[in-house]
């Protein structure tokens, strides 16, 4: 089997694999931040570090490119820490265990951290190849992207000086971005009594698994299962036909992946068992007839386990149920201005059972459009508060509107098209980028997005095209060739 030493081009891939073995979870880039100054000192090139912890690297021009404008290069260090439940992988210390497989790059049973890893390995070795035509560059590594844009957002003012920036944070080749959706976070918090679990009666834990998840924002329209929500209706009809009563529900890891895997710890009165186990086998098999088109390897289980000492009570349980169950999820409305962008969307991302006695439900809500954002975060916040829940929204991050007369847009459309002899599709993307937050800050920037396929993100399936990467490679080297002189 090839190994990624033996792909082309042979720097980009050497840098990628060099990133895979350095864990990088978001709020923990301490080890990748030390690898890309050791990057920089090695080859001679100045660098510097903000109080966020956002690195930049600066690379002169090369030779007879002297006059030509300043761009900044961009990506985060980041990435998001995904895994199937039986892996024993720590992405505190583990390397990524990647492989490839019909022309893609995947791992085992982890996310692969393409995003952003391969802008990444891209930045570092357009810095450290001497043989690259290009004008003065100023490479940016950001950090903490996948937990709410920290990094972008503590980005000092002036800390680097292009007025063109390239973000290699998308993941759709043959597409340009030139706007992605803004984005908040609304967190419900549950306090709920227990009691002991009645002597007569049976418990049982209910998994879902097998769902392909993906990411809250370029996945959330593709009509993939939520596992929070399809374990929340079987509880909330169990409960009204069998006196169903609830221990333990946990689903979804990260706000910004759609939940993959669910569990619930249920006990039920002995009386009941026989039917309920039937219910169950005929809802499992309905389920799976649905799914199986979108979800071919959904999967639920019933397993008889030992009783839990403790239950919720029942007024609790049924405000929790009820609020999941009415928690809006999915997509809520399209752009009118785009053809098929999402404009806006809501994702219930994870319920936990925290001690002492508070469920934490989490939720995130992205849009275009600034008062859609706020309408559906606050109807999710009165969905919660409905049920006795504390509510709170993260900061938030600004979106970033598209400018069709963007000149690097022209740039690199006309060097598409000259390189590959196809014309590039102009988007927006549903995803949050760093961009908006750039803008903030530089209000002059002219930005664009691009990158190579990778499907997936967010979930232990994700993949990145290995052809894609090397168009991806190529085009970037083109624009670069073919930015004007300065004015």
């Amino acid at each position: 089997m090839k190994s990624l030493k033996e792909l082309h081009p042979p720097l980009l891939w050497d840098y990628f694999n060099e990133i895979l073995q350095i864990p990088r979870a978001s709020g923990k880039e301490t080890r990748i931040g030390e690898y890309v100054i050791s990057v920089a000192k090695k080859h001679g090139l100045k660098y510097k570090k903000d109080k966020a912890g956002n690195i930049l690297v600066v690379k002169n021009a090369s030779s007879g490119f002297g006059n030509i404008q300043s761009v900044c290069l961009q990506s985060h260090l980041d990435m998001v820490c995904e895994k199937n439940s039986q892996s024993r992988h720590n992405f505190d210390t583990d390397p990524i265990q990647a492989y490839i497989d019909d022309g893609w790059v995947k791992a085992k049973e982890t996310t692969l951290g393409a995003d952003n890893g391969i802008g990444v390995a891209a930045q570092l070795a357009i810095l450290t190849d001497p043989k690259l035509d290009h004008g003065p560059l100023e490479c940016l590594f950001t950090v903490d992207e996948e937990t709410g844009l920290n990094g972008a957002r503590g980005l000092e003012s002036q800390f680097f000086d292009s007025h063109i920036l390239i973000n290699l944070d998308s993941e759709d080749e043959g597409e340009l971005f030139i706007g992605c959706a803004g984005g908040i976070n609304t967190i419900g918090s549950l306090k709920y009594k227990s009691k002991n679990a009645p002597v007569d009666s049976k418990a049982y834990k209910i998994e879902i698994g097998g769902l392909l998840g993906g990411h809250s924002g370029s996945d959330i329209h593709k009509d993939r299962g939520n596992s929070i929500k399809i374990l929340n209706e079987i509880l909330w009809e169990a409960r009204n036909r069998f006196d169903m009563r609830l221990s333990v529900f946990e689903g979804g890891n990260l706000r910004n992946a759609i939940p993959r895997e669910a569990y619930a710890i249920i006990v039920l009165p002995e009386k009941y068992v026989e039917v309920f186990e039937e219910y169950f086998r005929e809802t499992a098999k309905k389920l799976t007839a649905t799914l199986c088109i979108e979800e071919p390897d959904f999967s639920i289980t019933l397993d008889e386990v030992e009783r839990p000492e403790r239950i919720m009570k029942k007024k609790p349980q049924e405000k929790l149920l009820n609020a999941i169950y009415v928690c809006p999820n999915d997509v809520i409305s399209w752009s009118k201005i785009m053809p098929d962008l999402v404009e806006t969307s809501t994702n219930l991302a994870s319920v936990k059972f925290q001690a002492p006695n508070i469920v934490l439900m989490t939720t995130s809500q992205r849009s275009s459009d600034n008062t859609a954002i706020q309408a559906i975060a606050n109807k999710v916040r009165s969905t919660f508060k409905l049920a006795g829940a504390k509510v709170e929204h993260s900061e938030g991050y600004p979106g970033w509107n598209p400018n069709p007369s963007s000149v690097i847009l022209s740039i690199t459309e006309n060097t598409y098209k000259e390189v590959f002899g196809t014309e590039p599709k102009v988007k927006a993307i549903h995803a949050g980028l760093e961009c908006g937050l750039f803008l903030e800050k530089y209000p002059y920037l002219d930005m664009i997005s691009f990158g190579p396929t990778i499907l997936d993100v967010h979930s232990p399936n994700e993949k990145l095209d290995i052809e894609t990467t090397v168009k991806f490679w190529k085009l970037l080297l083109g624009v670069l060739k073919n930015i004007p002189e300065k004015q």
